[in-house]
């Protein structure tokens, strides 16, 4: 149905997130990263998603070959990451980035993560 969304502002340890849309088809986000902090090595089973760096700068950690790669995003770049595929966000500065993805919020493997929270799907 047409209409207001609701909007969810979501602690994080690494900063938070904004999930400004959230439908049976896709989810947009706006993570804010502080400077300093990372999110999780991580891949997702199913959940598709494309994020665009708005503003800061960043390390993007992307695992296309056999090692972990920093395809670094610089404000206005966009970086799609398909299921399977390893990653992470590293921000030098503080970041705001919008993501737009398929709506599996809970499709989140944790490899690494500086906050205890290896393995899980928990915030």
């Amino acid at each position: 149905m047409s209409g207001r969304s609701q909007v969810k502002r979501v602690p994080k340890p690494w900063g938070y997130e904004i999930i400004w849309a959230h439908t049976d088809r896709y989810v947009g986000k706006v993570l804010h990263i502080d400077a300093g902090h990372a999110l999780s090595v991580q891949y997702h089973n199913q959940k598709d998603e494309t994020v665009y760096l708005l503003k800061g700068d960043m390390k993007y950690w992307v695992k296309l070959g056999d090692e972990l790669e920093d395809v670094r995003l610089r404000e206005g770049d966009a970086f799609r990451i398909t299921p399977g595929t390893v990653h992470y966000m590293e921000a030098i500065t503080d970041c705001d980035i919008l993501e737009a993805s398929t709506p599996e919020l809970d499709d989140v493997v944790r490899l690494q993560d500086r906050y205890g929270r290896e393995g899980t799907s928990a915030p």
